[in-house]
């Protein structure tokens, strides 16, 4: 299952979600988040949902909700603004922007709760568009 990264120079790429066990899983996802991240934080954008149009109600089908994970220690490890993370997540509003590289991931209701996973094929579909659009844009006004 497909995953989005948006890194802070304004790129975005395609992932597979990682297989494996939880640890090897939670590894894979700090590599891709940056080289410096050693705990995920984990953050629902409001913008992702009100006009991006993103589901934030994790269902039992894998996938069925999008979320965002980012390095929990971005300020710690002086990391760069993300300027298309720190739009949805109306930095704008709040002045408490998004660092650091981050991924738009899946989520459901799994048997312990909520479970990260890749983005449903209905959710990629509609959020990489948008979201390609947006870091394009952030491109041009750097």
């Amino acid at each position: 299952m497909k995953i989005i990264k948006i890194t802070t120079e304004n790129e975005i790429t395609t992932l597979e979600f990682p297989e494996g066990d939880i640890t090897s899983v939670n590894k894979r996802l700090y590599e891709m988040i940056g080289p410096k991240c050693e705990l995920m934080e984990h953050v629902m954008p409001s913008r992702l949902y009100k006009i991006l149009g993103a589901s934030n109600r994790p269902k039992k089908e894998k996938g069925s909700c999008t979320s965002i994970l980012m390095d929990e220690e971005a300020y710690y490890h002086d990391l760069e603004v993300n300027v298309v993370g720190s739009w949805l997540y109306e930095s704008d509003l709040h002045g408490n922007p998004i660092l650091g590289n981050i991924l738009v991931i899946g989520e459901y209701w799994g048997g312990d709760g909520v479970e990260f996973c890749g983005m449903s094929d209905e959710q990629y579909n509609l959020l990489y568009p948008q979201l390609e659009e947006l870091t394009k844009k952030a491109r041009e006004y750097r």
